[in-house]
Formats: C-alpha cells, sequence, structure tokens
C-alpha cells in the first residue's frame, strides 16, 4: 500500500499568497534539510528541525507533513496520525494527507477507518491514483475478513476457501503490505509543482492463471462407436473445476501452514525473551489448561514461573504443521534451558483461526 513521501502538494497554490512565494526558496532549503536528515536515519535531528522551524510558522502545510513522516518513522504513530488529522482539518482541499492518515490505520487494522480517509482523499481529487489504489488493498483486507467470518460461521461452505486462498496469495509474503513512509529528500518547487509521489515496492499481484486445458486423446486408428453427446460435453467440464479447486486449495493451506509455523515462532520467541504477556497472548479464549486448573491459576503460574528465571531459551526444531480449514496442529521437538535446567521433549500445539490470528487451543508434552 502506498504513502506519498514526498511533502509537496499540487493543490498548494489554493493556498499560496505572495508572502509564501517570496520567502520560497528559503523555505525549499529548509525542506530539503530536514528531509535529508531524515533520509539518512538522522530522526531526531530531523525532528527537532521540524519543530524549530513550526515554532516560528505553526500552519506550514509542507512541514507538518514532513513532521508526520518522520513521527512515522520514529515509530510514534499516534503522534503521526494526529499531525496528518490536524493536517486533514486544516487544509481538507489536500488529499496527501488523506492517504498517509488511511497508511497509518491500516497498520494497526483500521480497515474502516483506512477506507473513510481514502475515499475522502479521492473525493478531493478524483484522479488521484495511489488512493484509488490503496483503496483496492484495504477492500482485499476487508473481503478477507469477511471470508474469515463466513468460515467460522459455516466451515462447510465450499464457496469461500478459493476465494479466501486467492486473497491470502496476494499478501503471501508474510508481511502488511503497507510499507512505512519514507521522508523525501527533495526541495520544495514553486507551490503548482505536481505531486510526486514515489513508488513503494508491496507484493505483486498472482498473474490470473489460464483456464485449464481440456486434454483430447488422439483418434484411434480403427473405427470406433462415438461415445453419446452428453458424455463428450460433460467430461470435459468436470476436470478442470476439479484442478483450480485443487490448486487453490493447496494455496491456502500452504498460507495458512506459514502462518502457523510463524505463530510457532512468536511464541517460542515471547517465552524466550520471557515476555510473559506477549506469551500469554498466543494461547486462545478456548485454551484449556491442564490438570483441571482454572484459566485464571494457569496464567498466574505461568508468570510465575516464567518471570523468576534470569534467562529462557527456547528452541524449536523438527516442526511439522498440518492444516485442516481454520484448525492446525503444530508438533515439534522442544529444547528449554533456563539457569542450570535443560529439557528437551516432544510438544504439541492445537491452534484455532479467529480473524487473521492463529491461537493456541490445545498443548501437550510427550507424544
Amino acid at each position: 500500500m502506498k504513502q506519498v513521501s514526498s511533502p509537496l502538494f499540487s493543490t498548494l497554490r489554493l493556498i499560496a499568497t505572495i508572502g509564501l512565494l517570496c520567502g520560497l526558496s528559503a523555505r525549499a532549503d529548509e525542506y530539503s534539510d530536514v528531509s535529508q536528515l531524515a533520509r539518512t536515519g538522522k530522526l531526531s535531528e530531523a525532528l527537532s528541525r521540524a519543530d524549530q522551524y513550526l515554532a516560528a510558522k505553526p500552519k506550514d502545510p509542507q512541514m507538518r507533513f514532513i513532521k508526520g513522516v518522520i513521527q512515522r518513522d520514529t515509530g510514534k504513530t499516534s503522534e503521526a496520525i494526529a499531525t496528518f488529522t490536524r493536517l486533514t482539518e486544516d487544509f481538507p482541499e489536500l488529499p496527501e494527507p488523506y492517504n498517509n492518515l488511511a497508511v497509518l490505520y491500516a497498520g494497526q487494522s483500521q480497515f474502516d477507518k483506512a477506507r473513510g480517509a481514502l475515499e475522502m482523499a479521492i473525493r478531493t481529487n478524483p484522479s488521484y491514483a495511489t488512493a484509488h489504489e490503496n483503496l483496492g488493498d484495504i477492500y482485499a483486507k476487508l473481503a478477507s475478513q469477511a471470508y474469515n467470518k463466513a468460515l467460522q460461521l459455516d466451515n462447510s461452505n465450499q464457496a469461500v476457501p478459493p476465494k479466501l486462498a486467492l486473497i491470502r496469495e496476494i499478501f503471501s509474503t508474510g508481511k502488511v503490505p503497507y510499507t512505512a513512509v519514507a521522508a523525501s529528500s527533495a526541495a520544495a518547487p514553486p507551490a503548482a509543482a505536481p505531486v510526486a509521489a514515489a513508488p513503494v515496492p508491496k507484493p505483486a499481484a498472482p498473474a490470473t492463471p489460464p483456464p485449464a486445458a481440456v486434454a483430447v486423446s488422439p483418434a484411434s486408428p480403427t473405427p470406433a462407436k462415438p461415445a453419446p453427446a452428453t458424455a463428450v460435453a460433460s467430461a470435459p467440464a468436470v476436470a478442470p473445476a476439479q484442478a483450480t479447486a485443487t490448486k487453490v486449495a493447496a494455496v491456502a493451506d500452504e498460507a495458512a501452514t506459514k502462518e502457523v509455523e510463524a505463530a510457532v515462532a512468536a511464541w517460542a520467541r515471547a517465552w524466550s525473551a520471557r515476555d510473559v504477556n506477549g506469551y500469554l497472548a498466543a494461547y486462545g479464549k478456548d485454551f484449556n489448561p491442564p490438570g483441571n486448573q482454572s484459566r485464571k491459576s494457569w496464567e498466574e503460574e505461568r508468570q510465575l514461573r516464567i518471570s523468576s528465571k534470569a534467562s529462557i531459551s527456547v528452541r524449536v526444531d523438527k516442526l511439522r504443521v498440518s492444516v485442516n480449514g481454520s484448525h492446525a496442529t503444530a508438533k515439534f521437538r522442544q529444547d528449554y534451558k533456563a539457569g542450570g535446567l535443560a529439557v528437551n521433549s516432544s510438544k504439541t500445539l492445537d491452534f484455532t483461526k479467529v480473524g487473521d490470528r492463529w491461537h493456541i487451543v490445545k498443548e501437550t508434552v510427550g507424544n
């Protein structure tokens, strides 16, 4: 999903004044200097320079835009959202702040808010191609959520998995397709210059597979009685459909397998880092603690055991994952070390998918 990295707006001519044009050269140097600092990784210095500039010119839209970019790069997502939101309020005729606001919302999985922001960007500039493309990505994510919900309500619906698989294939890189904002180092040209929206790498949509070919047997060298017309017509229609369904199911299983493998890795990392909250978040609401413990007492016990260790190392070996719809099983060898204790054992984790996440619902030690 593309974000606008340039602080330049074609619509600035709507708010330009004679004073702005007279001081444009000096301001262009300021924009360029701050953007160059951000581009070279000197984010703290870039943010300080931006704040100094805005102390004297608090309404300047370009420097405010650059500041929002820097805030996003430094991980201050909430502050970046606030900056772009205020820009949309003060300059509702500019589509670029709406676009970047939408990307930040999408990064937080707030897809409805992202859609609303992009629709505002398109309303202000119907020919804004980047916003149209990003809106398509948002619709794809919303469709994925809807298909997942449909499967949860009726997992026997055979029409949903192929649709869901195609969407997963588009976003099969394992990364959220909303790349970080990058501040531009280009200086600001005159206010009427066109917007320069830098292209952002993103997962390419898979090519549409050609229709499955119908295999035709060569003619027999000896005369043969022709088959009934109905048999000839029905046979080729079934084979391609079956082949397509098989391919789509394989793609869906492969994508789901990678998601479960990532969930196991995240669970092991949180445990090794003694991140109690991250570790417990891996377990779903339907998780059944061993030994007839209540969920509360089990969590308290796990928190005490994890936080009391000076260091923990959890390594997963020989991981095997099997997926069946919204359920999956992960089997592996677990190498656990904490202090002087070292245990190597087999473990099985049963997962259930809720929304876009796989959660552990059962944990078994041993074969």
